[in-house]
């Protein structure tokens, strides 16, 4: 045990120490806390330390959960926790830098983009979260859940503010919002109707009735106030809301219909069906204007039971989730299969096939069974069980099982259950069974998880100051996020150095130094140096801030503010002091006027000597 601990202490003197599990993580408990600390109600998985003794690391598979401890200061560094059930719905925020999901924990959850960390979760639902949306005009969020309710959530003060309910017990499975967030949609699939509620009110206002099977998704236009439902009576409806007959159109398909979703300039329809087509329609005409058989394309991979080949397994593939691109160009598809699809409208072909997850504990990833794993009973998996259940029963014939016939002993299967494409067009983000998945065709893209270190710190920085290593000691700044710090070390960089400065500086940190020129200039009576920065920043690094112009729109807001202010106050100082410049720039003449006539008279005195 004083081995144990001296190789804990001194890290980098613990070669060739061994002590047994037992005693160790004894020590840990009464050498890092003076009490047991409560992580999880479940069991811990995974226990790290980092090199200098401080941090320890603790994590929990079944839930999720990950939480670096202190013992020092006896605090949390870092705590987090994912979704420990499927994710049923995603949606992209407005800026297209948080991303929200819904899952059948119960749980709504909001993730920062470039993190990866979870933001906030909200838990008032009481049964598991179907869909989730956004407000096109408003940092409003909506969800839809099995327990019979919508609810709206305020953003910014991260608040449930209004609940929707049905007149019936109702267990919501789609969502739609108006564009102006007005008018919040949702479909059941215990009932065909579907309710419209208003937001301000929260009142029911109306149950739009036409369909003859549940509602398995909606869809609001972006433009004209039309709403798009899809149903599993082989129809899909086209209503106009806002109109007092509340008629509607009806296409009819040839399978149930399993998602629909709607063009961003609202002249198009793409609907998948139950029996792998995809099919895409004119909202004006009402008529059809292509489609394409998906079922080769999302057909792959084998489960354990299958007597077919993946490739001959088309039967039962098709789409789940459907999500057009910011230009309409192209359209991406999910399943419950093991690949992502993307097509281009105009043509109909398949242009790439992403695969989610190649592991291969899940039903579905497989393209081809072992042999050696096949007996005379079936399969091994089916005869085997998990792992502990294996240990405890008796199987004494092959194909017979003794103990507790409930618990569960099915493997979880690949799929993709939502799809969506981010506000910037750069980026799309797929809910599946291994978790959430982000694709972005930025080649830069940072992941930076915890800026932090124990080497990082206003010492450090001050002394990287003084050394003339500005660029360090800015991003050191950046790190620590201390007002007071990030502005002695803004105010002390020289102008020569603002070019080659901006230059160097990773992307990851140019919004957070756009905020800061821009917070700057508002306080400071340096002009020529701040638009110097921003000249600067905006000539550097213009491509990249086109490109990203969602994502960033605060922070160019902000500094297009700052430059309005100040060609405001130029403007207000050279009109008060017309005159006075007037008079100034006069004198200035007439002084060089006479300096001209005296020097005149000189040279011809001169010559006339």
């Amino acid at each position: 045990m004083e081995d144990c601990s001296k190789a804990l202490l001194q890290p980098k003197k613990c070669e060739g120490i061994v002590c047994d599990l037992p005693s160790f993580l004894e020590f840990v408990r009464f050498r890092f806390f003076e009490w047991p600390l409560h992580i999880s109600q479940q069991g811990i998985d995974d226990i790290a330390i980092n090199q200098s003794g401080d941090w320890l690391a603790l994590g929990a598979a079944k839930l999720g959960q990950l939480l670096v401890w202190e013992w020092q200061s006896e605090s949390y560094i870092l705590k987090q926790q994912g979704h420990f059930d499927a994710i049923n719905d995603l949606v992209y925020s407005r800026e297209g830098n948080r991303v929200v999901t819904a899952a059948d924990d119960g749980k709504v959850k909001v993730w920062d983009v470039q993190s990866g960390f979870c933001i906030v979760t909200f838990t008032e639902h009481s049964s598991g979260v179907t869909a989730c949306k956004f407000a096109q005009k408003s940092n409003v969020l909506f969800t839809a859940s099995l327990d019979g309710c919508v609810r709206a959530w305020d953003l910014i003060r991260y608040r449930n503010f209004r609940t929707f309910s049905a007149p019936t017990r109702l267990s919501f499975s789609s969502l739609a919002v108006d564009p102006s967030g007005d008018v919040v949609c949702a479909g059941s699939q215990n009932s065909s109707n579907i309710h419209i509620w208003s937001v301000q009110t929260g009142q029911l206002l109306d149950q739009l009735a036409g369909h003859e099977g549940p509602v398995s998704s909606l869809a609001f236009a972006p433009f004209g106030g039309t709403l798009v439902s899809g149903s599993w009576d082989h129809t899909v409806r086209i209503w106009n809301v806002f109109d007092r007959t509340q008629s509607s159109e009806a296409l009819h398909l040839q399978s149930d219909i399993t998602a629909v979703s709607i063009r961003p300039d609202s002249q198009q329809i793409a609907v998948s069906t139950l029996n792998g087509q995809l099919t895409f329609w004119s909202i004006t005409a009402a008529t059809q204007s292509a489609g394409l058989d998906s079922r080769r394309d999302v057909s792959g991979g084998r489960k354990l039971g299958d007597r077919r080949t993946a490739a001959n397994a088309a039967g039962s593939k098709h789409f789940n989730c459907l999500s057009y691109s910011l230009d309409g160009s192209c359209i991406i598809a999910g399943g419950n299969s093991k690949y992502l699809c993307l097509y281009d409208v105009l043509t109909g072909s398949l242009l790439k096939k992403y695969t989610v997850s190649v592991n291969l504990s899940l039903e579905g990833t497989q393209e081809y069974l072992n042999s050696r794993t096949l007996t005379e009973a079936g399969p091994a998996g089916f005869l085997m069980g998990d792992a502990e259940s294996s240990v405890v029963e008796d199987r004494t014939m092959p194909g017979s099982g003794r103990g507790d016939f409930s618990s569960r002993r099915v493997r979880p299967e690949v799929r993709v259950t939502a799809v969506a494409f981010s506000p910037t067009g750069s980026a799309f983000c797929a809910a599946s069974t291994e978790g959430l998945l982000l694709y972005s065709l930025d080649h830069a893209w940072h992941f930076d998880p915890f800026d932090l270190g124990l080497d990082i710190t206003r010492a450090s920085a001050l002394t990287s100051l003084e050394e003339r290593q500005y660029l360090r000691a800015l991003v050191m700044g950046f790190r620590l996020n201390e007002s007071f710090l990030l502005k002695r070390i803004f105010e002390a960089i020289p102008l020569t150095e603002i070019r080659r400065l901006v230059k160097e500086l990773p992307t990851v940190y140019l919004a957070r130094l756009i905020r800061l020129v821009a917070q700057t200039t508002d306080a400071s009576p340096h002009l020529e140096r701040n638009l110097r920065w921003i000249e600067t920043l905006l000539s550097t690094h213009g491509p990249y801030l086109k490109d990203h112009m969602t994502a960033l729109s605060q922070e160019l807001r902000a500094a297009q503010r700052v430059i309005g202010a100040i060609q405001t106050d130029l403007t207000r100082v050279a009109d008060e002091n017309a005159y006075a410049l007037d008079y100034v720039l006069a004198q200035l003449a007439s002084k060089s006027e006479a300096s001209k006539a005296v020097t005149a008279n000189g040279y011809h005195s001169v010559l006339e000597t």
